[in-house]
């Protein structure tokens, strides 16, 4: 069975159809948190009470990398 070979108006709509779909798959993930920002920051702030970034995160010690850089130096 020979492969179908796609020319002109069919290979534009295989094209179209496959980045419309990435486009459509890619808003709910990327644009629509950047264009409603508040509803997310509104539930990022409920599921991080109590939680001090402090103490995940700490400020005050350097990071991990930063020893193997200034004895590469």
């Amino acid at each position: 069975m020979a492969p179908i070979v796609l020319k002109g108006k069919n290979y534009a709509l295989l094209v179209g159809g496959i980045v419309g779909i990435i486009a459509l798959a890619c808003y709910p993930i990327i644009v629509h948190p950047m264009m409603h920002p508040e509803e997310y920051k509104k539930v990022q702030k409920i599921n991080r009470a109590g939680i001090k970034q402090e103490d995940i995160q700490p400020g005050s010690k350097p990071f991990w990398w930063s020893r193997e850089y200034k004895e590469l130096g």
